[in-house]
């Protein structure tokens, strides 16, 4: 008919395109990845491209985040352990090297003792660093894996924060053990090899963690001890240490001949090749350091390697005491004053008690004694 107008369907382009990003939207998520768009975009087909998402591109990308957080670690833990050994071992230094030539006996760290103290410091200190690095690196991972599987992992932080409070306020005793032990560790308070005083307990110390420490004393006793309860730490075998022996002379003798007698007899054992290792500088003798009732006390003083001042003591005592014999100088003793007496009913009795009237007072109750047995 005529005045009729005819209308005409025109496609609209953007219409079809907002409707096939919509569809993707669907089937992948607001972030589609590669192997949903590929497939959509050949097949049309929502479901195949939503499995496509689900099957291949994610778990793809999950196989990266964990090869990625392998290599991280591994690479974490490389650094650490160079970092450790370069701030553990500064020997390494050439210049300090030449400085520890030149005065070995201040600078005591390339025995063997320390080169093994060093390496447990080095293994433990590295082996927390290493622990902590990985703990980060694969909670981030976690955190990237959830994403990518569009979790929520809000949730899993809260709870985490609260089981770790939780836990905090049930083990504060223990968290006390680890943070003392890192820094038992770190400021090198003692290590394995090294006689200590912890109080309570002293010995070797035979085994050193961030949880407690192992020590066993001189009567074989092992004892273990919370690195939290180390209230303060005596150390005698760092570094160096120091033979300390005091000398008692009778009042009678030559202080001048026996302080030199001392020397002479420290100053060969030094000199001596089975002992000059042990003993690191020339022996000082400080003069009288006491006056007691029995003697006159005169200090001899020796500076010698870790734990060696005990063996250094044990030796000059006996090269003191064949010295001593040699020249003469006596080494005042307690002597026992024995006295026997009968009681009425005529029966005999022994007093045996300790006595500093020396041997002439000794043989004047020896022979009271007789006398009266006699009588």
């Amino acid at each position: 008919m005529m005045g009729q107008a005819t209308t005409t369907s025109v496609p609209n382009p953007a219409a079809g395109l907002v409707e096939g990003v919509t569809n993707l939207d669907e089937a992948c998520g607001n972030h589609p990845s590669w192997a949903c768009r590929v497939v959509f975009d050949r097949t049309g087909n929502e479901t195949l491209a939503g499995a496509a998402e689900w099957f291949v591109a994610k778990p793809l990308a999950i196989a990266g985040v964990i090869l990625l957080a392998l290599v991280a670690s591994r690479l974490l833990r490389s650094v650490i352990k160079r970092v450790m050994l370069r701030m553990l071992e500064p020997t390494s230094s050439s210049r300090l090297a030449k400085l520890r030539e030149r005065t070995p006996n201040l600078l005591l760290r390339t025995t063997e003792e320390w080169s093994l103290r060093s390496a447990a410091r080095v293994q433990t200190l590295t082996a927390v660093a290493r622990s902590l690095a990985s703990l980060i690196v694969w909670f981030i991972a976690v955190v990237w894996i959830l994403d990518i599987l569009e979790l929520n992992f809000g949730p899993f932080i809260a709870g985490a924060g609260i089981i770790g409070v939780a836990l905090g306020f049930g083990a504060q005793n223990i968290v006390r053990d680890f943070l003392s032990g890192f820094f038992l560790i770190i400021e090198d308070q003692f290590g394995v090899g090294d006689i200590v005083d912890l109080g309570e307990a002293s010995g070797t110390v035979e085994k050193v963690t961030l949880r407690s420490t192992r020590l066993r004393d001189v009567h074989g006793v092992v004892w273990h001890v919370p690195n939290g309860q180390i209230q303060r730490v005596a150390n005698q075998s760092q570094e160096w240490a120091r033979a300390l022996l005091d000398v008692e002379v009778a009042y009678d003798t030559d202080i001048d001949l026996a302080e030199r007698v001392i020397a002479e007899t420290a100053e060969a054992m030094a000199a001596d090749p089975a002992w000059a290792l042990e003993i690191l500088e020339t022996p000082e003798v400080w003069g009288i350091e006491a006056f007691t009732p029995n003697a006159i006390v005169i200090r001899l003083v020796m500076k010698t390697r870790p734990a060696s001042q005990w063996r250094v003591m044990r030796e000059l005592r006996k090269r003191l005491k064949e010295a001593f014999d040699q020249r003469g100088i006596v080494i005042p003793v307690a002597q026992l004053d024995l006295r026997v007496h009968r009681d009425r009913d005529g029966q005999t009795v022994d007093d045996t008690s300790g006595s500093e009237e020396g041997p002439v007072g000794g043989e004047r109750a020896r022979a009271e004694a007789t006398e009266r047995d006699e009588s």
